[in-house]
């Protein structure tokens, strides 16, 4: 039997739509100015921290192979059919933003839309219906009020 802390990927995938609205209102509004850019930044690391999170209560939850680092997360979650190669190849993009995000941030453009950020909110939301989707498969779905 499979211990998945639903409780706690359904904690992470609520700010979802709160990252989403904050990158649909940069792309649409972009002016290059400083706090739209910082803004932008934190949305991106919300982003890669709520997608690995979440792949990481899924690979400790099903007891699937251990992740070596960030793209190895969604790889795992992806091979394990998680996420379809759509969605795959373009989370493996926005995780490979972690290191310039938060290790490297002085080096960051602030003053440039990243092509992601317009990509983004769909991209979120399809990931969020990509693991209700899967744990309705394996585990059924989740009562009411849990």
């Amino acid at each position: 039997m499979y211990y998945v802390n639903r409780e706690q990927i359904e904690l992470r995938l609520e700010a979802v739509p709160d990252i989403a609205a904050g990158l649909r209102h940069i792309a649409g509004t972009w002016n290059g100015d400083l706090l739209q850019g910082l803004v932008q930044e934190r949305c991106l690391h919300l982003a890669i921290e709520t997608v690995t999170d979440v792949g990481s209560y899924i690979i400790d939850g099903f007891i699937m192979r251990d992740a070596s680092s960030y793209e190895d997360i969604i790889g795992i979650i992806h091979e394990e059919g998680v996420l379809d190669d759509t969605v795959f190849r373009s989370l493996l993009e926005l995780v490979s933003l972690r290191k310039p995000l938060v290790q490297e941030y002085f080096h960051w453009d602030r003053t440039s839309l990243h092509p992601l950020t317009p990509k983004l909110p769909e991209l979120l939301e399809h990931f969020v219906f990509s693991v209700h989707d899967y744990l309705n498969k394996e585990l059924g779905p989740q009562p009411e009020g849990v």
